[in-house]
């Protein structure tokens, strides 16, 4: 069972518990927070609160986080796109549209059923929902990942994201065009209060940096490579919005009137990493999907 702590602080004060909980992490709804303030797993200085509780500055919250459920994730037979395979680590590139593990209500079609069909020796560090995965991409962004196929090549991955060692380099077709060649983006990401199924730039959000630089421009677009410095949800997307240049297709963060794409033109190009056991560096780096590289055509030639 995971402990987390949080500390209230001047802005959360006067708030309601499960509010300012589920500003803590993305992935927690104040629905879940609820339930557990009613199951006595989180407490306040010790204390079990009811649900309407209003925080106090410096109240110390513990929240003890029950195991995840046990589900079945069933192996279904995908046709991956490996890029890489050996005894430690999986490459594989996930086209737009899939999603990358389960979650309940949704157990089919995702990356993780596809791949305890290719290899069923992934880690179990994440739970029986998200076996193997170290990060992750939205739904619809395409390009690739790396899934850890036990522990400690697990531990290895996930500690070079947090020294920031990993490669990650994304292209993007944003609304606008860009003036400067390279720009970093060096600002804090959290989730919205007024919209919990959005992220956005606020001041206590969690650290974030995105560097990019400017590929092509267009009448009315760019085309750009941003590298990601850390790995917040949704962070290009966030990013280039708050810049003034939104992804082109972006469903949530873009412009309704936009280019003929299914979803956020972001596609995950290059990933490098060095390797868990051998210590070797490895990139890979995937071309964009066929719509992307037509849309891009397209614009090249001005239509």
């Amino acid at each position: 069972m995971e402990k987390v702590e949080h500390i209230i602080q001047e802005n959360e004060q006067n708030e309601r518990i499960d509010k300012v909980v589920s500003l803590i992490n993305p992935e927690w709804s104040r629905t879940q927070v609820k339930q557990w303030v009613k199951d006595g797993a989180l407490t306040v200085n010790g204390k079990v609160i009811k649900p309407n509780y209003k925080c106090s500055l410096n109240d110390q919250i513990e929240i003890s986080i029950p195991e995840p459920e046990a589900l079945d994730v069933l192996p279904e037979d995908m046709n991956l796109d490996i890029y890489y395979e050996d005894h430690d680590v999986v490459v594989v590139n996930k086209p737009r549209g899939m999603v990358v593990h389960p979650a309940p209500g949704h157990l089919t079609g995702t990356l993780v059923n596809g791949l305890m069909h290719h290899c069923n020796d992934l880690s179990g560090i994440n739970g029986v929902l998200r076996p193997g995965i170290v990060h992750r991409i939205d739904k619809d962004t395409s390009g690739l990942l790396m899934v850890a196929k036990n522990d400690y090549a697990h531990e290895k991955l996930v500690q070079q994201l947090v020294d920031k060692s990993v490669t990650r380099k994304y292209y993007a077709i944003v609304h606008g065009i860009i003036p400067h060649d390279y720009g970093t983006i060096d600002a804090p990401i959290g989730r919205d209060s007024h919209d919990r199924q959005s992220m956005t730039v606020v001041d206590k959000g969690k650290n974030a940096v995105t560097h990019f630089r400017v590929l092509e421009r267009f009448d009315q677009f760019s085309f750009v490579e941003c590298e990601l410095e850390t790995g917040r949800t949704h962070q290009i997307r966030v990013h280039m919005k708050y810049i003034g240049f939104p992804l082109a297709g972006d469903p949530k963060y873009g412009p309704r009137k936009t280019l003929k794409i299914d979803g956020q033109a972001l596609h995950a190009a290059i990933l490098g990493f060095v390797h868990p056991k051998t210590e070797e560096y490895m990139e890979f780096e995937a071309p964009m999907p066929k719509d992307f590289q037509q849309i891009l055509d397209e614009l090249r030639q001005g239509s």
